[in-house]
């Protein structure tokens, strides 16, 4: 799922896949692949000498983001006293643009000032980010003076001004800036330490793989546990000052190594070469190609340099007027075979690989509508917490926030039986290599999606119904929290199965180089599931409301219909899994030509190369 070194990493990764689909909100954006660093001989540096400074920095980074995010519509409705639909709105908004940011950092950081510094400078952004939000639980002046439960349901508190909004929003924005540098950069970074030439080297970048993964599910558990706890029964200003002080620490243990790190000098971005391949074929759009598509001497196919790209893509004919860009016409070549305008010419290779793009952008494009539901988690299934009894114990009360972690149970508990049971029962009876295909995987993991629409669905009814009937001052319902368990397990399934399949889906993809931009990708999809959940409830807020009932999503669910938002977003599962199956029939794996005994390389689909 990151660089080139993916293909030597699978059976780790495979170790601890459940870690690794928890690895969604945060290294979904890699920075794109760089040249490999150059180590002195004469100086012993890199390795695993520097690892605890990097996975340090990175883990708590996603401590902080994730120990604030997992509660943060709790602080938002009771803290700040916002509706439950403004409140998600914000939460939406500002984890899609996180999501997106690390784009432009990778971009930043490859093409400009190298990786180091991009981390340096956005561990310093994460840390200030921290801080900001943690004052606005600590100065008064920051937020809305406090007021009673039964204050909070009859809607009776006053809300947070524009300035103390604002204030809030100054936090997020410089933990935003921190994410798009950390995230995509932490990774490569820290694969750089390693000679990837050596035996050495490749076995230490598949254990550091196996240490993220490890590092990540530990701080995803400690944020939706003991964090969270803290921020719901003891102190939201502790429970965000823990992860600011870590913060601040993660930051003297990264400059402590600076002299046992490796550093990559920045070479450019590959995104310049998609624009080369798209402004040269838009320039020779007139030219018109030959009869057959044959590399000889009618179009530029030089040999692959560097170590970057293991395999060389064929000249393909999906996306035929593409080919114009390689097409070599008078004038477009030096006397040594070399370009004489990059913009004018560019290789097949450099071809194909846009061309990996175009086909994969429809298949992406499913996995955005089949994560809207994700997006609930954080936001109206917190909502419908706070409304049940979450009392386990005479004394213990599960925080609202916490919920999430029933989907990491399931998903730890399915993922290795799947691996282990699963996987080769299906491989005696398919003779595939992962038992099942990857789109098959991923479709698999949409009709849990919309099962875990529909059963939320079903069970904020009968919750609606136990509250309206049994009607207290706070408006919580007599059942207990345990029953959105179901929903939550099958979401975990969901997860398992779509999350994990897409990611090995793009770096399988994608070619070496550019799985960075798979992962990009991966990230950007839950920036857009995002921002389409905040149209949906924008959209259903305003148009629900009648004369003689509030919409859907009112801030009192009790009067709302929140299943009613559940089935719509089921049925728009639905229709995207109708369109998922289309795209997933007709897609064209990508080929190779140095495989010796069959020249594409087709791993599922009903379309060869």
């Amino acid at each position: 799922m990151l660089d080139a070194e993916v293909n030597e990493t699978k059976q780790s990764a495979c170790a601890s896949s459940w870690s690794l689909l928890n690895f969604r909100r945060c290294i979904s954006s890699s920075s794109p692949a760089e040249k490999e660093p150059t180590h002195n001989p004469k100086k012993q540096s890199g390795g695993w000498k520097a690892m605890p400074y990097i996975l340090g920095n990175e883990t708590f980074e996603r401590l902080a983001v994730f120990g604030l995010f997992a509660n943060f519509m709790v602080y938002m409705t009771r803290e700040l006293h916002l509706d439950q639909v403004s409140a998600a709105n914000i939460i939406n908004i500002w984890f899609g643009i996180t999501n997106f940011a690390p784009l432009v950092g990778a971009f930043i950081s490859d093409a400009y000032v190298g990786r180091f510094r991009t981390i340096a400078f956005a561990s310093f952004a994460s840390l200030l980010g921290m801080i900001v939000v943690t004052l606005t639980s600590w100065l008064p002046q920051l937020h809305p003076p406090p007021c009673t439960p039964l204050q909070l349901a009859s809607n009776q508190c006053v809300r947070a001004s524009n300035s103390q909004m604002g204030v809030l929003f100054l936090g997020l924005c410089f933990l935003t800036i921190g994410s798009a540098g950390v995230r995509p950069c932490s990774i490569p970074f820290g694969v750089d330490q390693f000679d990837p030439t050596t035996d050495e080297g490749k076995k230490g970048v598949n254990s550091f793989f196996n240490w993220y993964y490890t590092t990540f599910t530990l701080v995803l558990l400690v944020a939706q546990t003991v964090v969270v706890y803290i921020q719901d029964s003891v102190s939201w200003t502790l429970g965000l000052g823990i992860p600011t002080v870590c913060m601040f620490c993660s930051i003297i243990m990264f400059f402590v190594g600076t002299r046992v790190y490796v550093y990559v000098k920045a070479e450019g971005s590959i995104f310049s070469g998609i624009a080369h391949v798209l402004v040269a074929a838009y320039k020779k759009r007139k030219v018109k190609l030959p009869s057959q598509d044959k590399a000889d001497g009618v179009f530029y196919d030089p040999p692959l340099t560097g170590t970057v790209i293991l395999s060389k893509l064929p000249l393909t004919k999906q996306f035929r007027s593409l080919n114009k860009a390689s097409l070599i016409m008078e004038g477009d070549l030096k006397q040594d075979g070399s370009r004489v305008n990059q913009w004018k010419l560019a290789s097949i290779q450099q071809v194909e690989e846009v061309k990996c793009i175009a086909r994969i952008l429809p298949v992406w494009a499913a996995g955005i509508f089949s994560l809207i539901s994700m997006s609930q988690q954080g936001t109206f299934i917190v909502s419908q917490a706070m409304k049940m009894d979450r009392n386990l114990g005479p004394k213990f009360q599960i925080p609202a926030g916490s919920l999430g972690v029933i989907s990491l149970i399931t998903i730890a508990l399915w993922v290795p039986f799947y691996d282990r049971f699963v996987v080769p029962a299906l491989r005696k009876m398919t003779k595939h290599e992962g038992g099942i295909t990857l789109l098959l995987r991923m479709g698999i993991g949409m009709v849990f999606s919309i099962l875990s629409m529909i059963v939320s669905g079903l069970v904020e009814k009968v919750r609606r119904n136990s509250a309206n009937s049994n009607p207290s001052p706070l408006g919580i319902a007599p059942m207990s929290v345990l029953w959105l368990a179901p929903q939550l397990i099958l979401m975990g399934f969901f997860e398992a199965f779509n999350m994990i399949a897409q990611i090995e889906f793009f770096n399988r993809q994608f070619p070496e180089h550019m799985r960075s931009i798979g992962n990009s990708l991966f990230s950007c999809s839950f920036a857009m599931a995002n921002y389409m959940s905040t149209i949906i409830v924008n959209t259903v807020h305003q148009t629900t409301r009648t004369h003689s009932h509030p919409d859907w999503l009112t801030n009192d669910i009790n009067a709302g219909r929140l299943d009613y938002f559940y089935y719509l977003i089921a049925g728009i599962g639905v229709l995207n899994f109708i369109y998922f199956v289309y795209v997933a029939r007709g897609y064209q794996y990508k080929g190779n030509v140095d495989l010796q005994d069959n020249p594409h390389d087709v791993e599922l689909g009903s379309c060869k190369a």
